[in-house]
């Protein structure tokens, strides 16, 4: 650890608060009781000379603030960024050009839509922020898993967060994005169709936040210390690879466990798996700004990365949890505007809207200016300023001014020199007027850039995701007017989605598609499996050959996986040899949607306990139509037969012996995530 990271540790455990010691009261006062109200004899009135109660209660009264309007459900962790070699040829800002420096960090991941209480797992764009402690001061940056969004200008951003939102006069559907207002404004908004490409394609599905692109979606720029500017675009590339989960899966796991991707980057952490990510950026010339076919500062656009490919120059860790959910991730504030210098904005119309929006919601919401002193919040710079008063002001400012100039205290704090933030100068001069550049009108070409780029098996998950949504919209001609603006993005996308709602399927092209593809966009070309973070499930009963968990167990642990023993009741169960096998879970208490693949170990009459529990059955079959890695031993594929389940399927590994061939496919299987090729459809859900 760093003194720089001892700083930050420092003044957070100032904050911290031990439960080992006596009750008190905020005044410090002992209490020696708090089950029972002061009264006026075992049967009387309470007293209001009770100040314990009216403490304890007024303050639990008051224990809510309002929760974010768009971002409320999030979950959020500390760690580290260091870059790789200095960027001094584009940039001043310290963290980027010091490799010995490890700069401390909080990330927090979020869903866009639903309230705090909503689930995990639905059809959303995920934020993906993170808050840089530099010693030049915080730097926020405040991306999402999708690298464009819905709306090109900022003064439309309440009209589509309303129209996202649960519809207000009976507030249905919560964390959804399947209903008539949202479908409404897309219909009549042809520059949201790029995003909605995005958002029904399996990114708005993350298997994990470990497994998530971020993106910091805008054009910013980096300044070098001549003064000279480089357009940038920020990309986080996690080094697990890029993961998505199947839409029935999502659906099912809000039930069984709503806190599925919250768990577990909590549990990764604390089994020491850390999440980590490569920052990559793109670099554009100044005066390439319309040089790539787009306007670069047009946020419903994306920068290929065939064109200009993204350079991996840090890398993030993250590796210690949040004490304190409210404290920390509840309430750590982040800013667009929290720039540091070498990094500054550009005039991306939806970017000006947020340097207003985001510090305009935190004073209302954490009650005040004074927000930036909260520990989450606090940079490792040091702050001196003339702010004071207000709000839960926790600094005692000494010295009798708070103005500047002032000979007072001899014109302390002084103007900074060398190393302030200095904004890049460029010429601004234009008429006033409420107009849209013409260089942001193209709003189908890069939706059928995403189109074309997909796999096969990601456009029939597309397609299903329009025909889903679509299906929950009750108006007919909103529907016939989606299905008009993807007749601009790809007649056959067009004509599969319309048949699958409804309506009239196009008769001809609106446009033709014009080929170009960017293979960078799928996932089917992602970076190679891993069986780190990956959960296997072990299904068993009396009578299993505990030689087969061992001895696959015990290669997948090594190779990173996590394995768990199910059987209907917790325990043990008997093993073929006499001896005892510890049971992790119920199996009534799980499923399969919790877990990336399925071992099935041998023993006669543990698979025949199995073949006749209707709960495993269920779970392997469901686990195959998820399109998973299963593996079965010996008699193990009786499981399978009773399921009836292919044994020769894409990604199902059968043997006798655990050791060799085995275990190796198995890994490989695994490893690779999904089989999407999997041929499904004869398979009972």
């Amino acid at each position: 650890m760093t003194r720089h990271d001892d700083d930050k540790q420092r003044r957070l455990d100032q904050y911290r608060v031990a439960p080992e010691g006596e009750l008190t009261t905020d005044q410090g006062v002992r209490v020696d009781d708090t089950d029972n109200s002061l009264s006026a004899g075992v049967r009387g009135p309470s007293l209001m000379d009770d100040f314990h109660l009216r403490e304890k209660i007024t303050h639990f009264d008051h224990e809510r603030i309002p929760e974010r309007v768009v971002h409320a459900r999030g979950a959020g962790a500390y760690g580290h960024f260091q870059v790789y070699r200095p960027l001094t040829e584009y940039t001043t800002a310290d963290f980027l050009t010091d490799p010995s420096a490890r700069t401390p960090v909080f990330v927090r991941f979020s869903t866009v839509a639903g309230s705090r209480g909503s689930a995990d797992t639905v059809r959303d764009v995920r934020g993906f922020a993170t808050k840089f402690y530099t010693r030049q001061g915080n730097f926020d940056l405040v991306g999402n898993n999708m690298p464009v969004f819905f709306i090109q200008d900022g003064i439309k951003f309440p009209d589509f967060v309303h129209a996202v939102k649960p519809e207000p006069h009976n507030e249905i559907p919560q964390a959804a994005s399947a209903h008539d207002t949202l479908w409404d404004f897309v219909r009549l908004q042809p520059e949201t169709t790029h995003m909605m490409m995005w958002l029904m394609s399996d990114r708005a599905l993350p298997r994990s936040y470990a497994m998530m692109e971020g993106f910091g979606v805008h054009t910013f720029r980096l300044i070098d210390a001549q003064g000279r500017a480089t357009l940038v675009k920020f990309h986080w590339k996690p080094l697990l690879g890029v993961h998505s989960l199947d839409w029935d899966e999502t659906q099912k796991i809000a039930g069984k466990d709503p806190d599925f991707n919250r768990r577990d980057l909590w549990d990764s952490i604390e089994a020491g798996d850390f999440p980590e990510y490569e920052l990559g950026l793109q670099f554009v010339p100044e005066d390439e700004v319309l040089e790539h076919g787009f306007d670069l500062l047009d946020p419903t656009k994306l920068l290929p990365e065939e064109d200009v490919p993204v350079v991996p120059v840090g890398k993030l860790v993250l590796d210690r949890n949040p004490d304190n959910f409210f404290a920390e991730t509840e309430q750590v504030a982040f800013h667009i505007a929290n720039l540091v210098p070498g990094i500054d904005i550009t005039d991306d119309p939806l970017l000006q809207a947020r340097l207003f929006s985001y510090l305009d919601t935190q004073l209302l919401r954490l009650g005040g200016p004074n927000f930036p002193q909260l520990p989450v919040n606090q940079p490792v710079a040091e702050v001196r300023n003339h702010h004071r008063d207000g709000f839960h002001q926790m600094n005692v400012h000494q010295g009798e001014t708070s103005y500047h100039k002032n000979s007072i205290s001899g014109g302390c704090p002084a103007l900074a020199g060398e190393g302030a933030f200095t904004h890049f100068r460029e010429r601004v001069d234009g008429e006033k007027i409420r107009k849209r550049s013409e260089t942001f009108e193209n709003h189908y070409g890069q939706a059928t850039l995403f189109w074309n780029s997909m796999a096969a098996w990601e456009k029939d998950h597309i397609v299903a995701a329009f025909r889903f949504e679509l299906g929950k919209v009750t108006r007919k001609e909103i529907r016939e007017g989606v299905v008009a603006h993807l007749t601009h993005v790809d007649h056959d996308l067009a004509v599969r989605v319309a048949e699958g709602i409804g309506v009239e399927p196009p008769k001809a092209a609106a446009v033709t598609n014009h080929g170009r593809s960017s293979p960078a966009l799928s996932q089917a070309n992602g970076r190679a499996g891993t069986l780190k973070a990956r959960k296997v499930a072990i299904l068993a009963a009396d009578g299993v050959d505990s030689g087969d968990i061992a001895a696959v167990s015990e290669a997948l642990i090594d190779a990173g996986a996590t394995c768990e023993v199910l059987a209907a009741k917790d325990g043990a169960i008997r093993a073929a040899n006499g001896g005892q096998v510890d049971v992790t879970r119920a199996l009534p208490t799980v499923a399969s949607v919790l877990y990336d693949a399925v071992l099935i170990p041998g023993g006669d009459d543990s698979v025949h306990a199995l073949t006749s529990d209707g709960d495993a059955v269920h779970f392997v079959a469901e686990a195959f139509k998820h399109c998973k890695a299963i593996g079965a031993l010996g008699a193990g594929a009786g499981l399978l037969e009773r399921a009836g389940l292919p044994a020769n399927a894409e990604g199902v590994v059968t043997g006798t012996r655990p050791a060799g061939d085995f275990t190796e496919t198995l890994t490989t299987a695994i490893a690779a995530h999904r089989h999407w090729t999997r041929d499904t459809a004869s398979i009972p859900a």
